[in-house]
């Protein structure tokens, strides 16, 4: 624990490898412009409605002109983001960690900018990959040694705990008590639960920076957790197994770093579901297909992806567990969009979509089935009323490490996605002082903030 207390305290923003910077703006890009697409959702106004009223405080929520508490920010931002699931993740968490981190970091940063406290964009770059380097190993330690699958909020909840604790400048002691109740009080719900039967309750990464950012102020006020498991070696003594399991994920901190292998989004559906949307893009560019003349579309992925079985979504969150859904989307508009999956007539319940959706049938395959997590692979072959029959390659989803969205495509879905939420303006000082945090000064970063506000 004593190199991970040290990581957590010590590190400077002049440690940090360039290109890790650069994915850490790209990442703080991606969530802002995915929070601002949030705020068209449901869950998003239930939210932003219930932690203002029972979560009282100063503190203003994401893209809103409401405030709550440390606490209630936190759940707030989390549950913005992931309500539009479009936010980047890691592969072998099978789940994400920005979408929990940063909407804390912005919380505590703001509360302490007003108390007049001296922070620079430089901090907020080094607090922001922090939180991803401990999240992501915290994610892997726990599906190397639980049985269950659990949602992102289990093991984000740490890295909250973790970026929130620097901030606060607590000691190694009440660090260590703050990633304890982190572990203890992270919500283990099940991850299959949600996919089988889709609800607002999504990744429980809303649980997670809540756990997070509680746990922190817990402890800094003498609150005592029980030892984190999933990063301290020494509390698995009676199992040698996991203990050294534990040990090696821990034990590159500060020399690997998990947050360049994050991958972005290039839609807000499942990533599972993502292989099977770039084979059907890929049949359709080489074929220039009339969508209304497919017979049959079948998708060959791996188990998870099946379980995204959803035909006929009747709300937001089913339509981004769905895979016939996405697949169907993305013939009719060579995307998935946010208007897609939205509760209208041009979204869930345009009848092409339906009538689409339906023809959709998926089975798995061995070969990808054995790849997974660390690789996610679909093909389609799609038959035409006149019998023609088309296959695509193995795909996989765009924006992974291997093959990265451009700077030209963070951009575009940056703006594409705010441009609803945001002024023109407003969208604009956004991107270019995210792509200049490591310059502001307290002043600008103070500036920042203000624009995370809409009046």
């Amino acid at each position: 624990m004593e190199h991970i207390n040290r990581f957590i305290h010590q590190l400077r923003f002049e440690d940090l490898p360039q290109q890790v910077v650069k994915q850490a703006t790209d990442c703080l890009i991606d969530l802002l412009g995915v929070a601002a697409a949030g705020h068209d959702t449901k869950l998003a106004k239930i939210m932003e409605h219930f932690v203002s009223d029972q979560m009282a405080g100063q503190i203003p929520l994401l893209f809103s002109n409401k405030t709550a508490s440390l606490s209630g920010a936190s759940l707030f931002g989390a549950s913005l983001i992931d309500s539009i699931d479009a936010h980047d993740g890691q592969v072998l968490t099978k789940g994400h960690v920005g979408v929990a981190i940063l909407p804390p970091l912005l919380a505590v940063i703001s509360d302490q900018l007003t108390e007049g406290k001296t922070l620079t964009g430089k901090e907020l770059i080094t607090c922001l990959v922090i939180g991803y380097e401990v999240a992501t190993r915290a994610g892997i330690a726990l599906h190397a040694t639980a049985l269950d699958y659990h949602t992102s909020g289990a093991w984000n909840s740490l890295g909250v705990a973790a970026v929130t604790a620097r901030l606060h400048k607590l000691d190694a002691q009440k660090t260590r008590e703050a990633l304890g109740i982190a572990e203890f009080h992270g919500p283990r719900s099940q991850m299959m639960r949600c996919i089988d039967y889709p609800t607002m309750v999504k990744d429980g990464s809303g649980w997670g920076a809540l756990a997070g950012i509680s746990s922190s102020l817990l402890a800094q006020a003498g609150f005592t957790g029980a030892p984190g498991i999933t990063m301290d070696a020494k509390t698995l003594s009676n199992s040698p197994e996991q203990s050294q399991i534990i040990e090696e994920i821990w034990q590159d901190l500060g020399q690997r770093w998990y947050i360049q292998e994050q991958y972005l989004k290039a839609y807000p559906v499942c990533r599972w579901a993502q292989p099977a949307v770039e084979a059907v893009r890929e049949i359709q560019a080489n074929h220039r297909l009339d969508y209304a003349q497919i017979k049959t579309i079948e998708i060959v992925s791996f188990h998870q992806a099946k379980r995204l079985h959803v035909t006929r979504p009747s709300t937001t969150e089913q339509a981004q567990y769905s895979l016939p859904f996405s697949v169907a989307s993305a013939l009719i508009d060579n995307e998935v969009s946010p208007e897609s999956i939205a509760e209208n007539a041009e979204g869930l319940f345009n009848p092409d979509r339906i009538a689409l959706s339906d023809k959709v049938s998926i089975s798995e395959s061995d070969q990808y089935n054995g790849v997974f997590p660390a690789e996610r692979w679909a093909h389609a072959i799609i038959t035409l009323n006149n019998g023609q029959v088309f296959q695509s390659s193995g795909c996989i989803a765009k924006g992974n490490p291997e093959n990265p969205l451009t700077n030209q495509e963070i951009k575009d879905k940056f703006f594409r996605l705010s441009q609803k939420q945001l002024k023109p303006e407003q969208q604009v000082a956004l991107f270019d002082m995210s792509g200049n945090m490591a310059q502001l000064d307290t002043k600008q970063l103070a500036q920042f903030i203000t624009l995370l506000i809409v009046t």
